[in-house]
């Protein structure tokens, strides 16, 4: 392409290219909407160690784990020593693990610390900008032309920028951002263009991956009022580059290696990780109990009560505990509960997103109070004091007049105020359980708006319909039970969403409910208790086959994963069940204390008292590790709880009830495996990279973490926009890492041809097994007596007989070489 085409021609062409470049580029989510996500998920297409390649190249991140993490497991005996050498005779390595572990380090390299000064320059004044412009309401004076967009908003400031030089004019600069583009890039043959792009698009991917998440978000309410793009962003940082004299072009654009390699492609950290998690799937496997062949559901011992539990890792703990109180069945399921809807709570004046991010919303549901309500009126009293409060607090420390004297006024009750939260947190935990105690919460007076005649449809503010039919709540009620298998129905079904409480924690959200896109997920719990109550929807549900009894009813609850209390959203249960609600809100508590025992421990906390404990990490607003999240996550087991309810998981297993027997045509299985098997994929690879690589893939130490624009943290003062999880997350101490970098292990209890059609149907799914994004993929059939089989690749599946015999033969050709 030559600089004589049509201008059209040229800028339709760069337009294009940034499309195809921006795919490698990962998506980030705003950090008060937390969304898991693999850093590298632009490279899934292709084999993990060759992505992991590409990270090195275009981030600078290190794709596995060091010698020394190795070691460790090595040394502790999480890398099962037959298994390794298995591994490393199968790639033709006769040497002993000592040797191996001694060459990796040697190849280690340095990782440099020399940067351009003018690029650091570009980054700078670049990061400054873009968080000005895509600040959500955080800033007191918002930058000036938003609503022009990105690029025509900086144009108009730059000139005022001490830090842009050769600008005194916004004319002195290309009208358009296509127009600076073409500026820039017609400077150079139209073969570098990719190579450009993609480089200055990884220059800063935490504000580059923020930018394409939410351009492609056609309901951010932000983006349809402040417009950003990446060709924009783009625009702005090649008129930088150019004005600072910063290089255009990368320096090596030829790539790195992905690993240490063994005269051969397989780099030799990825088959001491293999090993590894070879190991640990040989120990889950012996927790599998091989003797259920299918669900003990349905087999006439009607439960006390049954427990729906998100899929998340810390439900395997509560749950445990909770069946340990009594004659309870837990399952579970994602926690969204299968309903796909934008959510306004009663206090809100936004909606959220309350679905996974691979779900679009398809309803708009708001909580509705009864006017009626005496609670209504007492909480909105209460929470009017508050908010009125805070505006006047917020508006004197900001009023340039007033600050002074507010700050002379008001210092002591503050200096007691901050001397209480440091000193003593837990008479703020204690503080905080009163005031509860006195204010209503919204349950007790709110309700889940379903019926679309309670909304105004007329409204242009809104993409979405309130409410939803008949026909969509029956079906969301049959989905759920036919995902986990349901046959029989106890008193009292409790649907458990689950959030968390800390303080003063920037990545609060990221310990909310993924499957409600960092939200809590007690508001889809209470959805979907609402719709099972529904008289008519129960009789459509008795028509196709779901024997619901007459005295079943169904409630929500909310988990709070930081204290392992459960809230019963109990108000409207009939008083013939008061007796069964009490007794188990009692049962609840103690689980409640037992699970908290068990965690506190693993946080090295005081476990003589696991309630009081967890309270105060909840209101501690110096604890920077309130609980531990998804941390330990290493498996998806999708299977009737029985095969591991006798066995302790360590809270890092996801699990997903599924009942073969009764999913006879595999759609349910087909679900869960399109759904939450590939979330759980994104949830694990980005505490694996997190821990790998925690300066790249991380977000470092929370002690220098600083908020920006109410959508992420920088370190420091400022720079790119950190995109996973901090140090505080996935350690105990700088030397102690509590996350073991691992890749997801699935362990299916399913016929082996029913996964194997499910695979052969959805290539998505399968080229991430393929490419080792999921670490292992293990069916144990019940249909063939609980064989067990892993699969291979390219729709092979190999038993552990046959595994064994490659080893020896292997071995063999080695000592004969």
């Amino acid at each position: 392409m030559t600089r004589n085409q049509p201008t059209t021609e040229i800028q339709d062409h760069v337009a294009e290219r940034i499309d195809s470049v921006a795919d490698r580029i990962g998506s980030v989510w705003p950090l008060h909407s937390f969304v898991t996500a693999n850093p590298l998920s632009g490279f899934e297409d292709r084999p993990f160690r060759e992505a992991v390649a590409e990270g090195e190249r275009l981030f600078g991140g290190r794709g596995y784990p060091r010698p020394e993490v190795f070691r460790r497991a090595w040394e502790d005996g999480r890398i099962d020593p037959d298994v390794l050498r298995e591994e490393l005779a199968v790639h033709g390595i006769d040497d002993d693990p000592e040797s191996v572990l001694e060459r990796l380090a040697e190849r280690v390299p340095a990782r440099g610390d020399e940067t351009d000064d003018a690029i650091e320059t570009v980054d700078r004044v670049l990061a400054k900008w873009l968080a000005a412009f895509l600040d959500q309401g955080h800033a007191n004076w918002s930058m000036p032309n938003r609503e022009a967009g990105f690029y025509a908003a900086w144009r108009e400031l730059a000139p005022y920028d001490g830090d842009v030089p050769g600008c005194d004019d916004p004319d002195d600069l290309p009208e358009t951002a296509m127009d600076a583009l073409e500026a820039v890039l017609g400077g150079y043959p139209e073969p570098k263009w990719d190579v450009i792009l993609e480089h200055h698009l990884a220059a800063l991917p935490g504000w580059t991956g923020l930018i394409k998440q939410r351009a492609d978000d056609d309901a951010d309410p932000w983006q349809s009022a402040y417009p950003i793009t990446l060709a924009e962003y783009l625009a702005v940082r090649l008129t930088l580059c150019d004005l600072l004299d910063a290089p255009i072009e990368p320096d090596d654009p030829s790539g790195a290696d992905a690993g240490a390699t063994d005269d051969g492609d397989e780099p030799l950290e990825e088959i001491w990780l293999s090993a590894w998690e070879r190991s640990y799937r040989d120990r889950l496997l012996e927790d599998v109990d091989d003797s259920v062949t299918e669900s003990a559901h349905g087999d006439g011992e009607r439960p006390d009560a049954q427990l729906v539990f998100c899929i998340d890792t810390r439900s395997e703990i509560i749950r445990r505990h909770v069946e340990n109180q009594g004659n309870y069945e837990t399952h579970g399921y994602a926690g969204f509960f299968g309903v796909p809807m934008r959510y306004r709570g009663h206090d809100s004046h936004a909606e959220s997103e309350a679905c996974p991010p691979i779900v679009d919303a398809e309803h708009r549901i708001v909580a509705a109070p009864d006017p009626d309500a005496p609670e209504a009126t007492e909480h909105d009293r209460w929470t009017g004091l508050a908010t009125a409060a805070r505006k006047h607090c917020k508006r004197l420390k900001t009023n340039v007049v007033a600050a002074f004297t507010f700050v002379e006024g008001a210092g002591s009750a503050y200096g007691s105020a901050l001397a209480a939260r440091t000193l003593v947190p837990s008479w703020i935990a204690r503080l905080r359980d009163a005031v509860d105690e006195r204010v209503p919460s919204p349950h007790e007076f709110t309700a889940p708006a379903l019926d679309p005649q309670a909304y105004d449809h007329d409204h242009g503010d809104h993409d979405l319909e309130g409410g939803m039919s008949f026909e969509e709540r029956v079906e969301y009620a049959r989905t759920a039970f036919e995902l986990m298998g349901w046959t029989e129905f106890a008193r009292l079904v409790v649907f458990t969403g689950h959030a968390s409480h800390t303080t003063n924690n920037p990545f609060d959200s990221s310990l909310d409910c993924g499957a409600c896109a960092g939200n809590p997920g007690g508001p889809n719990a209470r959805v979907l208790a609402e719709i099972c109550n529904d008289e008519s929807v129960k009789a459509e549900l008795r028509q196709r086959g779901f024997d619901i009894p007459e005295d079943t009813v169904f409630l929500a609850a909310e988990h709070n994963t930081t204290t392992d209390e459960i809230t019963l959203f109990d108000d409207g249960v009939p008083e013939s069940h008061a007796d069964d609600v009490e007794r188990l809100r009692v049962d609840l508590e103690q689980a409640r204390a037992d699970a908290a025992a068990e965690r506190t421990d693993s946080m090295a906390g005081d476990s003589a008292d696991g309630v009081r404990e967890t309270e105060r990490r909840a209101v501690d607003w110096a604890e920077t590790r309130p609980e531990w999240g998804l941390a330990g996550n290493a498996s998806f087991v999708i299977g009737p709880r029985e095969l591991t309810d006798d066995e302790s998981l360590d809270g890092r297993a996801f699990l997903h009830s599924y009942d073969w027997s009764t999913d006879s045509d595999g759609d349910a299985l087909e679900a869960i495996v399109t759904g939450p098997l590939v979330v759980t994929q994104w949830i694990n690879n980005q505490y694996y990279f997190a821990t790998v690589d925690n300066a790249v893939y991380g977000s470092g130490s929370k002690v220098t973490q600083n908020p920006v624009g109410n959508v992420g943290v920088v370190q420091g003062n400022g720079g790119d926009l950190l995109t996973g999880l901090p140090l505080q997350s996935l350690k105990v101490a700088d030397d102690e890492p509590y996350h073991l970098p691992l890749r997801l292990t699935a362990v299916i209890h399913a016929p082996l041809e029913r996964v194997t059609e499910i695979l052969r149907e959805h290539e998505d799914v399968r080229t991430l097994a393929d490419n080792g994004w999921i670490g292992d993929l293990t069916v144990v059939d019940p249909a063939q007596a609980n064989a067990v089989f892993h699969y291979q690749g390219d729709l092979e599946w190999e038993s552990p007989a046959e595994r064994s015999a490659e080893p020896r033969a292997a071995e063999a050709s080695v000592t004969s070489d």
